[in-house]
């Protein structure tokens, strides 16, 4: 197949590309003409520069696709709280493109924010047809988007699947921007970890793999799938980097080991993603993480 993304010089983007092409795909990539693009050239046989809301750019990043993957999101607006522009470049550029796209399939990554107010009546069991209260303008982006693509499924077709992932994690081609990377430095500068609460986790290899496991496939089509592997407070993760750096660390772990509400994984274990690292795999990634950092020499602040 060959298949459009966008956003993919980031860092589900980057991630994609790779199991897309490993998989014999070929990608047209979207990439803003300030992305770096040497870590996925050899991924990539053809690119597209512009942004995800310009018009101008959709027939050549659409032109022989199969499937649209649509990961992008313009950070810009949200980062500066400038609501018009977020509504033009996020929701109406994201809605344009994909209405562009049809009768193509369609995967959006959506996100598990668009969850905030969850109602106690699921009985702390999230499944994806609870209902969507999101707190902030990147959650109720998504879910807006969620909310056309069932009226453009049943109005005209639309083929698509929304991806849900809760916190993701992995080795960013940021590396600064991987999950772990700051807590790392802290320990290196013999602080403690007190920062209380937690969240839901998911490695971005699993991310990316939901993705291709949902490519020209009916079962995959008109679903929401969550995206979620486990639960870890932030104590959770100091103890295991601490326990990977051979470091002693003083840790707060008041904060509940369990979260208030779980969210299901049946959809997309169904499709053949497993989900089921656990803490396991936070610590297999801060032990890569902390041999790249001491690779790269990376000093603390």
């Amino acid at each position: 197949m060959r298949i459009a993304l966008t956003g993919v010089s980031g860092f589900i983007g980057s991630v994609l590309a790779r199991q897309l092409h490993e998989q014999g795909h070929q990608i047209t990539g979207l990439v803003r003409p300030s992305s770096r693009r040497d870590h996925i050239t050899e991924l990539v046989d053809r690119f597209v520069i512009g942004e995800q809301a310009e018009q101008g750019c959709w027939d050549a990043l659409l032109d022989g696709a199969d499937v649209l993957i649509h990961n992008s999101v313009d950070w810009t607006p949200l980062k500066e709280h400038d609501v018009a522009a977020h509504w033009q470049t996020n929701l109406l550029g994201s809605l344009q493109l994909i209405r562009r796209a049809m009768p193509r399939q369609v995967i959006f990554m959506s996100t598990i924010a668009v969850h905030h107010d969850m109602r106690p009546r699921w009985n702390g069991v999230i499944d994806e047809d609870h209902p969507t209260r999101p707190g902030n303008l990147y959650g109720a982006y998504k879910a807006a988007i969620e909310a056309h693509l069932w009226a453009m499924h049943f109005s005209d077709g639309l083929r698509f699947t929304a991806l849900r992932p809760c916190g993701v994690y992995g080795i960013d081609p940021r590396l600064d921007r991987s999950h772990g990377f700051q807590l790392m430095q802290k320990i290196r500068r013999g602080e403690a970890i007190t920062r209380p609460g937690g969240g839901k986790f998911v490695h971005v290899e699993d991310v990316a793999a939901a993705a291709v496991a949902c490519l020209g496939r009916e079962e995959a089509e008109a679903r929401v799938l969550n995206l979620v592997d486990c639960y870890a407070r932030w104590a959770d993760w100091g103890r295991l980097a601490g326990e990977v750096m051979g470091a002693e660390v003083e840790v707060d772990t008041s904060s509940p080991a369990e979260p208030k509400n779980q969210f299901s994984k049946d959809a997309v274990q169904s499709l053949g993603v497993r989900m089921d690292r656990g803490h396991h795999g936070i610590r297999e990634h801060l032990r890569e993480l902390f041999a790249i950092m001491n690779q790269a020499a990376v000093s603390p602040d």
